[in-house]
């Protein structure tokens, strides 16, 4: 299955850069640009991509604005919202808890490879999530710093049995599906039935909010 891709950022030799790479594989196609956040929500709707890759800092509308609202008016079929890659820098990693909240994906850094780009939009289309580590690690800072765990709900794990809460740990740190199940010595199946099951127990729409709410539980140690 071809991947369709939408890329929204405000500068044009990146949006050029990405698309003449991407385009080259075989299974990736981009469908559009955009150079800023509202424009990026008007193709979305128009073109249907698979993925978005969302820079944060863009004019007229922010990448964090244009996510919320893209994810917002998917409402109707969370099935057919796109998944939203956010474009990040060790200096915009604030960001990075609010476009979790606002329903990203995952985070790439913009320094990343060419051939780290191509495998992020593989991964955030086949539903996991996506975090660098650098920005995993910052996230977990920013956690702390903002006092976590922050949810009320935090009732609702003791509905959760304790092999499906060591799956939601490994989940919110960032492994994929195969790293958990060879962790756990489980199959890939078993994990993303477990997953299935955490979600719908929890209430959670995807798996990045599994890890928003792992995080806010404080189910994650934080050091």
């Amino acid at each position: 299955m071809t991947i369709r891709v939408l890329i929204a950022d405000d500068q044009g030799m990146v949006r050029t850069g990405f698309s003449i790479f991407l385009s080259a594989q075989p299974d990736i196609e981009v469908v559009g640009e955009a150079a800023d956040g509202a424009e990026a929500v008007r193709k979305s709707a128009e073109l249907r991509p698979d993925v978005i890759l969302m820079d944060v800092r863009m004019p007229v509308m922010d990448g964090l604005a244009a996510t919320r609202e893209i994810l917002r008016s998917d409402a109707v079929d969370p099935a057919e919202a796109p998944k939203i890659l956010v474009l990040t820098t060790f200096d915009l990693d604030d960001y990075v808890y609010e476009a979790l909240r606002a329903g990203a994906s995952g985070f790439l850094l913009k320094d990343a490879s060419a051939v780290q780009l191509a495998e992020a939009v593989r991964v955030v289309a086949r539903g996991d999530a996506l975090l660098a580590p650098g920005v995993t690690k910052r996230l977990i800072s920013e956690f702390a710093r903002l006092g976590a765990p922050r949810s009320p709900n935090r009732a609702s794990l003791g509905e959760l049995t304790e092999r499906e809460t060591e799956v939601l740990s490994l989940v919110a740190q960032g492994l994929s599906n195969g790293e958990i199940a060879a962790q756990l010595v489980l199959s890939e199946q078993t994990i993303k039935t477990h997953i299935g099951r955490i979600l719908a127990k929890l209430g959670l729409r995807d798996r990045p909010q599994a890890i928003v709410y792992a995080f806010e539980t404080g189910l994650i140690t934080l050091r």
